[in-house]
């Protein structure tokens, strides 16, 4: 992987998982690298479930679809990493 993969990945990452922090109704109380970890992470499995479920991946435009399924996984991701860092919180 060279430095433009890598810094690719974490700006699509950012990307991913503010999207999914949008979706998500209310505050989450999450840091921004946690975001962009988390998004990072839903690019990646949103793709692979994308190519599972027979949406085109490979095309020369924006892949809609394949970005659909990315910010929900990110949602999903987004709410999971919330509670999970909220409750680390309070063990303080």
């Amino acid at each position: 992987m060279t430095v433009t993969g890598i810094i690719t990945a974490i700006v699509i990452g950012a990307i991913i998982g503010a999207l999914g922090r949008l979706v998500v109704p209310g505050r989450q109380p999450i840091p921004i690298w946690l975001t962009i970890v988390v998004g990072i992470v839903a690019a990646f499995i949103g793709t692979f479930l994308a190519r599972a479920i027979g949406i085109p991946t490979a095309t020369s435009g924006i892949d809609w679809l394949e970005l659909l399924v990315q910010v929900i996984v990110a949602a999903v991701g987004v709410v999971i990493a919330a509670n999970l860092y909220a409750r680390r919180g309070v063990r303080r």
